[in-house]
């Protein structure tokens, strides 16, 4: 997306972080997070501001595709089980999926 004195490139194909892919004939793409701060509070805050901003370029380039934050296990069990963790997801709208990091596999949809 460019915006003059501003270039936005959100990452929609099969990249390292971010994925397209369907999930029941629905296009969707994946933000990956591992949280791997010292601070959950400050990876939270990273990966919901860029939730954001990617959801906006998303609606605005692929309005069909629903975005959801990939996180793993631990961190689902950690910050986001916690109701600071469930606050922020009820009250932006986050979709998650929840991945287990030794068996790579996803475990969990939340929508």
């Amino acid at each position: 997306m460019r915006n003059p004195g501003r270039e936005l490139y959100v990452d929609i194909g099969a990249e390292r972080v971010t994925i397209a892919a369907e999930k029941d004939n629905q296009k969707i793409a994946v933000e990956i997070k591992s949280f791997l701060s010292p601070s959950p509070v400050n990876d939270l805050q990273e990966a919901v501001g860029q939730y954001e901003i990617y959801r906006s370029v998303l609606k605005e380039l692929q309005p069909k595709r629903q975005l959801y934050l990939a996180v793993p296990k631990r961190v689902y069990e950690g910050i986001f089980s916690e109701r600071f963790g469930q606050l922020i997801l009820n009250s932006i709208g986050i979709n998650l999926i929840v991945f287990d990091e030794q068996l790579e596999r996803i475990i969990r949809w939340i929508s």
